[in-house]
């Protein structure tokens, strides 16, 4: 594997380019133009290739959707098992406390700084951005779709 950029908050977001810079696009402009060409001409064939064009533009945004939210499970399922192993006794008893989103930002912490930023997002109640820009020492996670 080529030598990847390190990952950081400011730059750990990631585009899809096949998603983001060629689906989207494209279905975008064509359910335009599908309404373009309703709004001019309304028969049941301009109906119709607008239905079946907002119908794909769905599917894609929700296979998207999917596939994030099957990420965000194992990454809960992950951090629950990385902090039963890395939190005080006091501490383990409360990670079902903690949201989703909070274990999603938790991902990113090494293992160093899990027990202060998760004992902070209980007691805190802080968001998944919040513990991002906490973190020091940056744990990288380059599998994420």
């Amino acid at each position: 594997m080529a030598e990847q950029k390190t990952q950081t908050f400011a730059n750990h977001t990631r585009l899809d380019p096949l998603f983001h810079f060629f689906l989207l696009p494209i279905f975008a402009g064509s359910t335009f133009a599908a309404i373009y060409l309703f709004w001019q001409r309304p028969d049941w064939h301009t109906g119709w290739r607008f239905l079946l064009i907002a119908a794909a533009t769905v599917a894609i945004f929700k296979m998207r959707l999917y596939s994030l939210k099957v990420q965000d499970r194992v990454i809960r399922l992950e951090e629950r098992l990385r902090l039963a192993s890395l939190l005080p006794e006091a501490l383990r008893s409360r990670i079902p406390e903690l949201t989703e989103r909070q274990l999603i930002g938790l991902r990113f912490a090494p293992d160093s700084e899990v027990p202060r930023l998760a004992e902070r997002a209980l007691s805190e109640k802080l968001s998944q951005a919040d513990i991002k820009k906490s973190i020091k020492d940056w744990r990288p996670d380059y599998w994420r779709v």
